[in-house]
């Protein structure tokens, strides 16, 4: 899950749900669903889905037993799947 995270959110051009342009400038964030960069607008969509909170609980979990590290360590893998971020 955490093999080549950052070139998935960094080098990301596209979201990877609706296909929206993504600039060096625009904010994007991995999706706790798939793993992919997507942008603000379709995050938004994501945390409003019925089993939005036991699916993140569950990344977190997963996070923390992969890397060691808490989910909010902006170093982290999993931070970058709650809090957005740009080029």
């Amino acid at each position: 899950m955490t093999d080549n995270w950052e070139d998935r959110l960094c080098c990301a051009t596209q979201c990877s749900r609706c296909n929206k342009t993504l600039k060096q400038t625009d904010q994007r964030i991995l999706s706790v669903y798939g793993h992919q960069a997507i942008c603000l607008e379709c995050k938004k969509k994501e945390e409003e889905r019925p089993d939005y909170a036991e699916v993140s609980k569950s990344v977190i979990g997963q996070c923390l037993v992969e890397t060691e590290a808490f989910y909010g360590d902006p170093a982290g893998y999993c931070f970058h799947h709650f809090y957005p971020f740009t080029c």
